[in-house]
């Protein structure tokens, strides 16, 4: 997740253009004697300041359209990925975020492509180059054995994982390209088809919907999976082995799918009911359902998390409690209809699904929000929950338990500012106000400021932004 020096230096010599660093998806200019002088580049990041690497700068993507074989044996994934997108200005080369796995060919808007490779960087070329505010479509045909994220200071391996009857895919924070090319940021969301070859045998469960029914041939058979809504890089999942299913309906009538290996087998009923139990008591809380469907699966890998993938939560190796499946479906609303711009905003998504953890417990009458809030405010002044200002995320720690836990906190403490009524109206509206949208911190002050009609600048100072245990 670091400034990877290597990346621009290796970049610079493949293409012979002058690189700089990203700030705010900034057009890198093209140096003198590129192909196209007056055209320009993509900023090699989107402009997350925290991230400079990732993402890319210079367009937008609508859609991902994925087809991937993937043999659990061999561990060999064959790709093609389709990505529609528009320019946000004059494209004579831009990036795709892909690591460890080998490209053969490219193609943008039907024409062969030149592209060359460095680290998790895809640099490409167009044949002509792009206007301003164009649309276009890449194709990349790619394979290889994919390797997943080894990062111990976040949530540890993440990405495309193999296990031995196919694959656990969960992707938080970066992990996406390590399976498909993408423009890998969170700040741009985008629609997606998945067409996923497996052997016979095996399921291959993605986000969304599954189009038609499998069909089988040669041995191999193929599922196809839509997610119209959009959706960030790292939701993506295409969650691969033996499972055994539940579908069916919410009470409130939400489309519900659960799935579990079947050494998970005593869980799938509870998945299933109480996935569908949350869900419709969420649409009650934080406004109507962002989505076509619910449910969760759990995969027998033991990945020590669980991932908010779009409409299909996934478990890694053990069956949740109410507790965990609150969080997670919480954040279809909270990281998933609503995603982050920045990655230091990233209590949006982990201190509301922890208060929504509280708030489920006050719903089942286990505990009430207060008293939980107490509990974790009696924590020492020394206590490195204090250290750690929430609202700042930090690149090397994200998942830290300050932003979870005292993102929770902020919360309850405003809840107790402005009163129960506005709090509510306040988590209804900012769902509604942002729906499939991005959003900040500031975004959230400011609409918390307009329904309450009070200056909390002291408080989310003291709780989202200062390293100190506010009174």
């Amino acid at each position: 997740m670091g400034f990877d020096q290597r990346v621009v230096a290796s970049l610079v010599a493949l293409l012979s253009m002058l690189a700089c660093a990203p700030s705010e998806g900034a057009i890198v200019p093209a140096a003198s004697g590129s192909r196209q002088p007056n055209a320009s580049m993509g900023a090699p990041g989107i402009g997350d300041p925290d991230f400079p690497f990732d993402g890319n700068g210079g367009y937008d993507v609508s859609h991902y359209g994925l087809a991937i074989g993937y043999t659990p044996s061999s561990k060999h994934l064959d790709g093609v990925a389709t990505i529609n997108a528009t320019t946000t200005q004059p494209l004579s080369r831009f990036n795709l975020d892909l690591s460890g796995l080998e490209v053969s060919d490219v193609t943008v808007n039907g024409e062969k492509a030149i592209f060359s490779r460095t680290g998790s960087e895809l640099s490409v070329l167009p044949a002509t180059p792009l206007g301003d505010k164009a649309a276009f479509a890449v194709k990349v045909t790619y394979a290889g054995v994919p390797k997943p994220v080894k990062d111990s200071s976040n949530l540890g391996t993440f990405g495309f994982i193999p296990t031995p009857d196919g694959a656990f895919v969960a992707c938080e924070p970066d992990g996406a390209k390590t399976w498909y090319p993408a423009n890998d940021h969170p700040a741009d969301k985008a629609s997606y088809d998945f067409t996923i070859t497996v052997p016979e045998g095996v399921t291959a469960l993605a986000n969304g919907e599954q189009v038609g029914e499998p069909t089988t041939a040669d041995g191999k058979t193929t599922f196809r999976w839509r997610e119209k809504h959009p959706m960030v890089s790292y939701l993506a999942t295409a969650t691969i082995g033996k499972f055994e299913l539940h579908k069916g309906r919410t009470p409130g009538g939400i489309p519900n799918f659960a799935a579990v290996d079947p050494k998970h087998r005593g869980s799938l009923n509870n998945l299933f009911n109480v996935s569908g139990e949350v869900t419709d008591y969420w649409s009650k809380i934080f406004g109507p359902y962002p989505f076509s469907s619910t449910g969760g699966m759990i995969d027998d890998f033991a990945a020590g998390y669980a991932l908010e993938n779009q409409t299909k939560p996934l478990y890694g190796g053990f069956a949740p409690d109410q507790s965990i499946i609150a969080h997670e479906l919480a954040h279809q609303w909270f990281g998933d209809s609503l995603s982050i711009k920045r990655w230091r905003d990233l209590w949006l998504n982990e201190g509301f699904a922890t208060y929504a953890e509280w708030l489920w417990a006050e719903h089942k009458g286990t505990n009430t929000a207060d008293q939980l809030f107490q509990t974790f405010h009696a924590r020492p002044a020394s206590d490195p929950i204090w250290k750690y200002p929430p609202g700042r995320a930090q690149a090397r720690d994200l998942f830290n338990d300050s932003v979870y836990t005292r993102g929770g906190m902020t919360l309850h403490a405003l809840r107790k500012a402005i009163g129960d009524e506005t709090f509510f109206k306040l988590l209804k509206t900012w769902t509604a106000d942002h729906k499939y949208g991005s959003v900040t911190t500031e975004e959230f002050i400011a609409l918390a400021e307009k329904l309450s009609g009070k200056d909390l600048t002291s408080l989310f100072n003291a709780w989202l932004f200062t390293a100190a245990k506010p009174d």
